[in-house]
């Protein structure tokens, strides 16, 4: 599995373009913004975009989801049924974290834990990790051993529980339960900042070991 990782917007979210290497076939997961670049990208790939993922309801997450999805002709699915509230604010989203207006959209469809995307023949196995949002998922390619997180977690960091139905402690318990559950070797792609390791950040990450928070 090929992943590029194009930063958007302000807030510098970590878009990530999946490319399944033997049909040349992708995928955008969380077009926060920036559409025009997106597109741009997608094309210097020369791809075939095939549907738009997202982690979590987070405006920087999803802000260009709905006009990338017209412009391709192609489904926005995730986060989980529980972010909705999220989608039904995006015009509150917006004014709160200084984007230009934007209308409600909603996915075509809500993905649960245990479910599993496709990218051309690549598959990917969703687990639902709230704590940041309650809906929030994350993605696993096992043959590449690559895990997208959104903003769970993060190099030396986690995911903030301070915006509405955030929780802490959920967080931690998704991160323990759901994240530490794959080997040392995986590499996890965050929503914002460099990749890292599930053996770095377990060995090293002050929120998991208590330390913080």
């Amino acid at each position: 599995m090929k992943v590029k990782a194009v930063p958007v917007t302000g807030f510098a979210q970590n878009c990530r373009i999946i490319i399944c290497e033997q049909t040349n076939k992708a995928a955008l997961v969380d077009p926060g913004g920036d559409a025009d670049k997106l597109q741009a990208e997608l094309a210097a790939l020369n791809c075939q975009l095939e549907a738009i993922y997202l982690t979590h309801g987070h405006l920087d997450h999803v802000g260009a989801a709905k006009q990338l999805a017209e412009h391709f002709s192609v489904d926005i699915i995730g986060p989980h049924l529980d972010d909705k509230f999220w989608f039904d604010a995006l015009p509150m989203q917006a004014q709160m974290f200084g984007f230009a207006p934007i209308t409600p959209f909603y996915p075509t469809k809500w993905l649960n834990h245990g479910d599993t995307i496709t990218v051309g023949e690549l598959e990917l196995s969703v687990r639902h990790c709230p704590g940041h949002t309650p809906g929030h998922v994350v993605f696993y390619h096992q043959g590449s051993e690559q895990l997208i997180v959104g903003d769970v977690i993060f190099q030396g960091s986690v995911g903030r529980t301070d915006f509405p139905k955030g929780d802490s402690a959920q967080l931690i318990e998704s991160i323990k339960s759901e994240i530490l559950s794959f080997s040392d070797e995986v590499a996890i792609l965050p929503g914002h900042g460099p990749n890292t390791t599930v053996g770095h950040e377990r060995k090293t990450n002050p929120f998991i070991s208590g330390r913080f928070g």
